[in-house]
């Protein structure tokens, strides 16, 4: 199928996130211990365990860890079918890429949620089973900024916070897919928007072509009498 390299796009996303996270697993120690300095303080290789979603963000309920589960799974096919719609009706190219992007991080992030309970045994230790309980592997560590914030900021200001997330292949994937439509999606859209429009033109010409004329009336009239 002309459309099966979006879906080769996001396995390879699938497989390199993968391949990396095994490979901090099994050969890094977890936390500052274990930290490897790739851009001086900035951006490190930092191994630690997230039960919640990219860059850390958590929900704060009991069954939060199983509801993120499921609606990563939800999303999951969701994508997948959208992204096969959008292909056959020939949309913008780069916005097929996107999707594949996107679809990939998904089932990356999904499979530790499921799977790494399991076989990597870190689902939390209050979890009432590892599957789904799984927590996704983070490694890269970019350290923004660490401060108090001004006391003007509303709502803010005072408060003590710390700007570094910490992110996998599969975030990553995801991030830059949605900020690439977000970018472009003038172009994206503009492109799907003129073949509907289109369509629809062609509907109607063809609408107006069926309605009889005057002429057309008349000859019909003289024809029956």
């Amino acid at each position: 199928m002309k459309y099966f390299k979006y879906y080769l796009l996001a396995i390879a996303m699938i497989i390199l996130d993968q391949v990396v996270k095994l490979a901090v697993h099994f050969n890094m120690e977890m936390g500052v211990a274990g930290q490897i300095y790739l851009l001086g303080d900035v951006f490190k290789l930092h191994y630690l365990t997230n039960p919640g979603m990219a860059f850390g963000m958590q929900l704060g309920s009991e069954n939060g860890k199983l509801i993120l589960t499921v609606v990563r799974l939800i999303a999951m096919v969701v994508i997948a079918v959208y992204l096969y719609r959008l292909a056959k009706k020939e949309v913008h190219s780069g916005l097929l890429w996107c999707g594949a992007l996107i679809l990939g991080g998904a089932i990356g992030n999904l499979i530790d949620s499921v799977f790494y309970g399991v076989f990597l045994n870190n689902a939390p230790y209050d979890a009432p089973n590892p599957w789904f309980h799984g927590q996704v592997v983070d490694m890269f560590y970019i350290d923004i900024w660490e401060g108090r914030i001004p006391e003007w900021v509303p709502l803010f200001g005072g408060d003590y916070t710390a700007l570094w997330p910490v992110f996998n292949v599969a975030d990553a994937s995801i991030f830059v897919g949605v900020a690439i439509i977000i970018i472009f999606q003038k172009s994206f859209f503009k492109e799907a928007d003129h073949e509907e429009g289109d369509a629809t033109g062609d509907s109607q010409t063809s609408m107006v072509g069926q309605v009889p004329s005057d002429d057309d009336e008349a000859r019909n009239a003289q024809s029956v009498g």
